[in-house]
């Protein structure tokens, strides 16, 4: 290994720094170890991991050829590996496996790392995300690209260690020379295009790099356009040595003709006005009559994502349907609503799923796929009665998540070559006997249940697309949800293309035939949404209240098996003015009272219970009803507490990464427990970038002032002796942390291996929560550093408490799961104590 053979090459510069430079030196990663695993890292999220226990608990070493270790009942050794002329390795070990590297430096340094088909890599130690989905060095103008992933890393003089945990398909490892300094990185940009013939002004958003020592404060970036007209842009801070995607204003007084508008953007000291970096970017300007890109700001982290908007041919200024179309894996929106001939009679509109794979439509994706609707119909002159669901592949997927979680949004959906769910697809693995620990935890998962899910299709019409040769999705997928349709469904289409593969186009129109399917929009013509006084009968089922509670005239507010499935079957007579229903796993629920006549009392049968409410002034906005000691009573809207679970903030530790999330390490323990702090809230913040297109603020515990942040979700790393936020944020929590004690309740944890996940409501409003991310000791919260709660199909309930067995032992090293109660009480809430 001390002799490893390094490549330099000479490339252009993918980002412009305070010294322009055309080239910059590269150092290509040649020669190492590698070591398969066993423990297949996408389908199970406790996993026994020798690598990983070892980086816990403190007992790494460098390998040498042909050591052996333990993946569960099965062993590996290290083996050298040699890339191939182009700087690639594949082979076994890029499926989970690992690669270790070993770099001799002249010098104190800073480079940039920019991996290739990696999960996540320790540098001496530090953690840092990978680019799993870069498998390439060539792309094509239309391809998604995954050459951006460029993280700031410090070299020491003499010996420095690459851990990479491979994702699937190829490796290869570059170092790029640059110095200190700061630096744009426009290979990841996000931006809109502008439409010709109109004054061009928008957000885009561009990728900041810190490769300094020292917090970046106090700038702005300046866009310029062609004209010399500039907009500032404050820049929040950006940590040292770490990246942040921030958002720009553009603006332009010129309407410009079709072609290309560059703008030049300088990041300038606000005191000093010095530039600190430059570059320029290239917008695209089209016809407004063409397939195009728009961006929004999101309400998950205050980022810029785009949508594409393909729009209505020949529009006569009459209102138009709606095409929501959602993509499939490694596909950009603009090609999605791009392979769609124009529709006279409505418009295609695509949103992101923040990333070409993002978070396979649910998740955050599922959060970005309901921005850009409710975006839609205030921006497009859209018809409320015209609006459709469809995509292919993931998109499929999509499709079919986002149709049972929304059955009111859609008038009909169309998935094509859509799977059905993470287990059904075998993403995810799923224990048939499952432990009541499992139980718990997977109960968080339910709302990826797409046939405990499926009963809300029968408010839709369904035509479904496939191929019979589909290796990719197997026709199986569709042909088994058709299967299950039938118990239930009355009015749904099943079509499958003889011979056709995963994508296929067969006719001469335009358009793709397996998305642009002209049966399909004629279906979707012949489907409307009703307004809410034409529905008589509700069905409807959900199970995670923060994702899905209402349908129509009716909301569900609170259950009794948090996230397990509740379901409401209710009818309106309105000769009687009455509800008849029944209901499962219920126990606060409001009916609509627009639907019903207000100057005679209304009669509610539901279940075994029998009500009439007054239509006075408390029930103006709704009828609402709780389950007390088994009966259903009217409820005051006035005694409900605001900061009680609710739609608005009903749990799990994933709600907290929204509403303009703010990260906050510790920075009041050891030298060892601060420097953990503040990786991992970058590792989450870097991932979160690169798995979601995402842009979180993480400041430390000296910079964070409560009271500037009253809209805010925050994350918090550390626990109540190392992070001074603990206090401001934490001090009426049920789960308290300290150094060798974790107290939940009444119940009392000790040890020095114990890490904690959990979340809390922000005390003071309705809508805030806090996830924690915490340990006893720094084994414990080492512990936390891999668990994947950003990633889709993990679930995560209300609180996860572990111990060091969990890297050595998986799913037995859990000590306790489950969700706080309605009032985010443990006393009330449903927990498994492993005993």
């Amino acid at each position: 290994m001390r002799n490893l053979k390094l490549i330099y090459t000479l490339t252009v510069s993918l980002f412009c720094g305070s010294l322009l430079t055309a080239q910059t030196n590269s150092i290509t990663l040649k020669e190492g170890l590698a070591i398969k695993s066993f423990n297949f890292f996408a389908k199970n999220m406790f996993s026994a991991d020798p690598v990983e226990a070892m980086m816990v608990k403190g007992k790494w070493h460098a390998p040498k050829t042909g050591d052996s270790l333990a993946f569960g009942n099965s062993f590996s050794k290290w083996n050298k590996i040699s890339a191939d002329g182009k700087g690639w390795y594949e082979g076994n070990e890029t499926n989970g496996g690992y690669l270790y590297f070993v770099y001799e430096s002249k010098k104190s340094e800073t480079v940039l790392l920019s991996g290739f088909g990696h999960n996540l890599v320790y540098v001496n130690g530090e953690l840092h995300t990978g680019n799993r989905y870069g498998s390439k060095d060539q792309y094509e103008p239309w391809e998604p690209r995954f050459d951006y992933s460029q993280i700031p890393i410090h070299l020491k003089k003499g010996k420095n260690e690459f851990l990479f945990q491979c994702s699937v398909g190829k490796f290869k490892a570059v170092l790029i020379e640059t110095g200190n300094g700061i630096f744009f990185n426009t290979k990841d940009s996000t931006l809109p295009d502008i439409l010709a013939g109109k004054q061009p002004s928008g957000f885009g958003a561009v990728v900041i790099i810190n490769a300094t020592d020292k917090p970046l404060l106090n700038t702005s970036i300046i866009s310029a356009d062609q004209s010399g007209k500039e907009e500032f842009s404050p820049v929040d801070i950006i940590q040292p040595m770490s990246t942040r995607k921030v958002r720009f204003f553009f603006n332009s007084e010129t309407r410009m003709v079709p072609g290309n508008a560059i703008y030049k953007l300088k990041l300038v000291d606000d005191k000093s006005k010095n530039t600190l970096a430059a570059s320029e970017i290239s917008l695209r300007v089209v016809d407004p009559a063409s397939n195009h890109k728009e961006t929004f700001i999101s309400k998950i982290d205050g980022s810029v994502q785009y949508y594409s908007v393909n729009p209505a041919r020949n529009d006569d200024g009459k209102p138009k349907a709606l095409f929501l179309s959602v993509h499939g894996a490694s596909v950009e929106a603009i090609n999605q609503s791009g392979s769609y001939y124009p529709k006279t009679w409505g418009h295609i509109v695509s949103p992101t799923n923040r990333r070409p794979y993002g978070f396979n439509w649910e998740d955050w994706g599922r959060t970005d796929a309901m921005e850009v609707y409710n975006i839609a119909l205030k921006s497009l002159n859209i018809d409320p009665e015209r609006i459709y669901l469809t995509g292919h592949s993931m998109g499929g997927h999509g499709t079919w998540h986002l149709g049972s979680a929304f059955p009111d949004k859609f008038a009909a959906i169309g998935p094509s070559a859509g799977w059905i769910s993470f287990w059904s697809y075998r993403v995810r693995e799923r224990n048939e006997n499952p432990s009541e620990m499992e139980k718990i935890i997977m109960r968080a998962s339910n709302s990826s249940d797409t046939y405990g899910m499926a009963e809300n299709y029968k408010q839709q019409g369904i035509y479904i697309i496939h191929g019979s040769e589909d290796d990719n999705v197997l026709a199986t997928e569709s042909r088994n949800m058709v299967e299950h349709l039938k118990k239930f469904h009355k009015d749904f289409v099943y079509y499958e293309q003889p011979g056709a593969g995963h994508w296929w186009d067969n006719s001469d129109e335009d358009g793709a035939d397996c998305v642009d399917w002209a049966p399909l929009f004629d279906f979707f013509a012949r489907h409307s949404l009703p307004k809410k006084e034409m529905v008589r009968e509700i069905d409807f089922t959900t199970s995670n209240l923060g994702i899905s509670s209402k349908d129509q005239w009716v909301a569900i507010y609170s259950q009794n098996e948090q996230f397990n499935f509740s379901r409401i079957n209710v009818r309106y007579d309105p000769g009687k003015n009455r509800f008849v229903g029944k209901t499962e796993n219920i126990s606060r629920l409001k009916l609509d009272t627009l639907i019903v006549d207000p100057k005679r009392p209304v009669i509610i049968k539901l279940d075994s219970d029998s009500l009439t409410a007054q239509m006075n002034q408390s029930f103006r906005e709704g009828i609402w009803l709780g389950k007390i000691d088994g009966k259903w009573k009217l409820l005051d809207r006035n005694s409900i507490n605001p900061e009680d679970k609710s739609p608005a903030r009903y749990g799990t530790l994933k709600s907290a990464i929204d509403n303009n999330v703010i990260f906050i390490f510790g920075t009041h323990g050891s030298e060892e427990e601060n420097s953990w702090a503040f990786q991992k809230a970058r590792y989450d913040a870097e991932l979160f970038w690169y798995q979601g297109n995402g842009s979180i603020k993480i400041v430390s515990d000296a910079q964070f002032e409560k009271e500037k942040y009253s809209n805010n979700n925050f994350v918090v790393y550390g626990n109540s002796e190392t992070n001074s936020a603990w206090n401001k944020l934490l001090a009426q929590s049920p789960v308290q942390v300290k150094r060798g004690k974790i107290k939940i309740g009444e119940k009392e944890f000790s040890g020095k291996d114990l890490g904690c996940l959990f979340v809390q409501p922000v005390k003071g409003n309705s809508v805030n929560t806090i996830g924690v991310v915490t340990g006893t000791g720094i084994e414990g919260m080492k512990l936390t550093d891999r668990r994947l709660y950003l990633q889709p199909g993990y679930p995560f309930p209300d609180l996860l408490l572990f111990n060091g067995n969990l890297v050595t032992a998986g799913i037995n090293g859990v000590l306790a799961a489950g969700y706080f109660g309605p009032d985010w009480s443990v006393q009330r809430g449903e927990f498994v104590w492993r005993k």
